[in-house]
């Protein structure tokens, strides 16, 4: 089973070489990393590094970062991807247990949930406005879906390359989510989330402009997620649409 390890950063110089020695440990197979128009030393951390490296010269967001990871795993042979952060909120001795649940063979997405357990512990906690989108967002996806997801937004995952090939994912930016659980469910992907620990060590990261603004950040990523649902309704259960509002103005 070749496995490639794929880790976006956006300025992340605080964490990028610690995190990538740690990868090292567990890896099963290769690392990419994809940078996204970092403007700090991060791109000379890299190439210090010596793992492989696509390089956007202009910030073009957190989705645009996991389509080309996705695109390099389809067009290098590789059978799994695992997607993780690189800020020290997803932990590398985690690795070897997307692995082996990969290799079971009985799903094609293995999803990180950092709520999986009730009594889970961790390190410190997510600001009250994320947590409540997440519970917000996962309910309306599990409702919509037929999902029994915990945590709709952990980025720490598995997915089996060949079943990222059906799915027709443009979402660039951290809305990304909304789009990839729809297709994943409209594609008839099997779907198992395991826990992973509940890890916050930095309160003040930004989404960038408007969207830090929770009320608007909800907001963008319900209009996703409508517009997703309403352009894949065909192919969804029948509740998935109701009450739905898109004003996607024609997208698909």
């Amino acid at each position: 089973m070749r496995t490639l390890i794929a880790i976006p950063v956006y300025n992340e110089q605080k964490y990028v070489s610690r995190v990538l020695a740690r990868v090292r440990e567990h890896a099963p197979g290769d690392i990419l990393v994809i940078d996204d128009g970092s403007t700090d030393a991060t791109p000379e951390l890299l190439e210090q590094a010596g793992v492989r490296v696509i390089r956007h010269e202009t910030n073009r967001g957190y989705g645009q970062s996991l389509l080309d990871a996705f695109a390099f795993a389809s067009e290098h042979g590789y059978d799994w991807i695992i997607t993780m952060d690189c800020d020290e909120q997803h932990e590398p001795a985690s690795i070897p247990d997307f692995v082996r649940e990969a290799e079971r063979d009985d799903a094609d997405v293995i999803s990180g949930s950092r709520y999986f357990m009730p009594e889970a512990t961790g390190e410190g906690f997510p600001p009250e406005d994320r947590r409540q989108i997440n519970v917000t967002i996962t309910d309306e996806l599990n409702r919509r879906l037929g999902l029994s997801l915990t945590d709709a937004f952990c980025g720490f995952k598995a997915f089996r390359t060949e079943s990222l090939r059906e799915l027709v994912l443009d979402e660039t930016g951290y809305a990304f989510p909304m789009q990839f659980w729809v297709q994943a469910v409209a594609g008839g992907l099997r779907i198992r989330e395991i826990p992973v620990r509940l890890i916050y060590n930095d309160l003040n990261r930004s989404f960038g402009g408007p969207l830090d603004d929770p009320e608007i950040r909800l907001g963008h990523y319900r209009r996703v997620l409508h517009c997703e649902l309403e352009r894949c309704g065909a192919r969804l259960p029948v509740e998935a649409l109701d009450g739905v509002d898109a004003g996607c103005g024609g997208r698909g």
